[in-house]
């Protein structure tokens, strides 16, 4: 069970970096988030049925422990596993554009940026739906002003 874990990890990590680099501001912060995730997808884990695409379980866990650590005040917990090396595909020219874009979907609501991130990961809307909880009507919709929104954030840097 821990090696098929370990490589359904191994394809899917960017999902947990890119939820990290969304919700934290630093390195320590996004760091701790990540190990945060993978300590829940970890306990998850035996009870995953397939109902749902692997990815879009482990989304909703990324994006619901990266929601919940935002609002507790208790301090995270703390593991001490090595990390997996970071997949970075973006070349240095898109680096700028790349830093931009993150700049201003972080100034978006916390679920805006779930939504847009799950939809930049190609993802249908009935997809996301399932990730978020809201039907996938609503995520036409939302997904309307966010776009709108995001055009004014952009336009003004």
């Amino acid at each position: 069970m821990e090696e098929e874990f370990l490589k359904i990890l191994d394809r899917h990590q960017a999902i947990l970096h890119k939820t990290c680099r969304l919700y934290r501001d630093t390195e320590a912060d996004r760091e701790d988030l990540f190990q945060e995730i993978l300590y829940h997808l970890w306990k998850a884990y035996p009870s995953f049925q397939g109902k749902s695409k692997i990815s879009t379980w482990i989304y909703r866990i990324a994006l619901n422990t990266a929601l919940a650590t935002f609002r507790r005040n208790e301090p995270m917990l703390l593991f001490s596993a090595e990390l997996p090396q970071r997949k970075m595909t973006v070349n240095e020219e898109g680096d700028e554009q790349l830093a931009q874009m993150l700049k201003a979907m972080k100034k978006l609501k916390e679920v805006d940026r779930a939504i847009l991130s799950l939809y930049l990961d190609d993802m249908t809307y009935e997809q996301i739906a399932q990730i978020i909880g809201i039907t996938s009507s609503n995520v036409g919709a939302r997904l309307h002003r966010i776009k709108t929104k995001l055009k004014a954030l952009l336009s003004k840097a």
